[in-house]
């Protein structure tokens, strides 16, 4: 039996940065999508997966309710949505050179459905771990190979416009800071030494992740793009030389906020990383920083909600540092980071609003247990 587990994760800093080239700090959580894999005799994929009614956090699928799918790896697979993602992992595994076998495989998940916890993501990681371990355990085991594999299959099959920020910072797992600028990505692991803690919020909202995506990444594209007559081609540009950002007065005005927006970020996550990497983070600073991280994705990316505003601020009024929505924005999770000694205060004042929470921890990456 293949057994494969990978874990959620939060962004610290840096959302909506991945597709453009710039850096995130990201966390894997204790929140896992995993699978249960034997071969079979045949070519037929036989896949069974916690039903999707069992969405919410905290939700556990006790009643063992599961969706059957069936596929023949042995055919090209055809694909019926722009979400086909069971089809589209086989056929980038078989264009990639792996000779799949047909397997029962059971998947089950602890992750909120649609609420920016990479759900979707962390599906298609494991999955295609699961399938490439059945072939190869050990080409299996190489994280950094599997995250791009599950890009393809995710993103690139389908000229999505997501970024690869969930799919490396589920299968390196830590707290992670990653570099999008050059032609491969690189990963260095952040000590991370505070005494606080991060709490999870779901807002109980579903959302269009590719609509919210769309509507930050292509605005922010179409300026840079308006810009290069200036020589600006990346929003780095004016981080490394802010008298730049007097040709901000090109662009029009939804424009210009979409730009500004990147811009205050990236120089977020790069003052946050110098924190780190110093030693000198406080918890206080931390906070500020993840506020003022909020209050550029609300009103510069204008992807946040007022659900989303309200329990941060219901967290914050009972003592939280700061904090910030997770994932693309529009609805789903958020978190805060809070004195540990009034976790369970902010736990229940979010709760009397009618928002479930849990306390998070960081957790390792992509795992593949091969057992006789």
């Amino acid at each position: 039996m293949i057994k494969v587990s990978t874990p959620s994760r939060i962004c610290l800093f840096g959302e909506h940065q991945d597709y453009l080239g710039l850096e995130v700090i990201a966390s894997a959580i204790n929140l896992h999508f995993s699978t249960r894999a034997v071969k079979r005799d045949d070519t037929l994929l036989k896949i069974k997966i916690r039903d999707s009614s069992i969405g919410e956090l905290g939700a556990k699928n006790e009643e063992g309710k599961y969706e059957e799918y069936t596929i023949d790896v042995s055919k090209e697979q055809v694909y019926e949505n722009t979400r086909d993602y069971f089809k589209s992992i086989v056929n980038v595994l078989k264009r990639n050179g792996f000779d799949l076998p047909g397997a029962d495989i059971v998947m089950d998940s602890e992750i909120p459905i649609g609420k920016g916890m990479c759900s979707s993501t962390t599906m298609v990681l494991v999955l295609t771990a699961t399938l490439v371990a059945l072939c190869d355990p050990e080409a299996a085991r190489d994280q950094r190979r599997m995250a791009k594999l599950a890009w393809d299959a995710e993103v690139a099959e389908f000229n999505e416009p997501g970024g690869m920020m969930d799919h490396y910072a589920s299968a390196l797992g830590g707290i992670v800071h990653m570099n999008f600028g050059g032609p491969e990505m690189v990963a260095t692991p952040v000590n991370l030494e505070l005494s606080g803690c991060f709490i999870l919020f779901d807002s109980l909202q579903d959302k269009d992740t590719i609509k919210v995506l769309g509507s930050s990444k292509y605005p922010t594209l179409e300026a840079l793009e308006q810009l290069a007559p200036y020589g600006i081609t990346s929003i780095r540009d004016f981080y490394d030389h802010s008298e730049l950002e007097t040709y901000l007065d090109k662009l029009d005005e939804m424009h210009r906020r979409k730009v500004q927006a990147n811009i205050n970020n990236y120089r977020i996550q790069r003052e946050a990383l110098a924190l780190f990497q110093s030693g000198q983070m406080t918890d206080e600073k931390m906070g500020a920083l993840l506020n003022q991280h909020q209050d550029n994705l609300r009103d510069g990316l204008q992807i946040s909600t007022p659900t989303i505003d309200k329990i941060l601020e219901t967290a914050i009024a009972n003592g939280a540092y700061g904090g910030k929505f997770n994932g693309s924005g529009g609805g789903g999770c958020l978190y805060c980071y809070a004195p540990l000694d009034k976790a369970e205060a902010i736990s229940k004042a979010v709760a009397e609003l009618g928002y479930p929470s849990m306390i998070l921890k960081s957790d390792k990456g992509l795992t593949v247990e091969v057992e006789a």
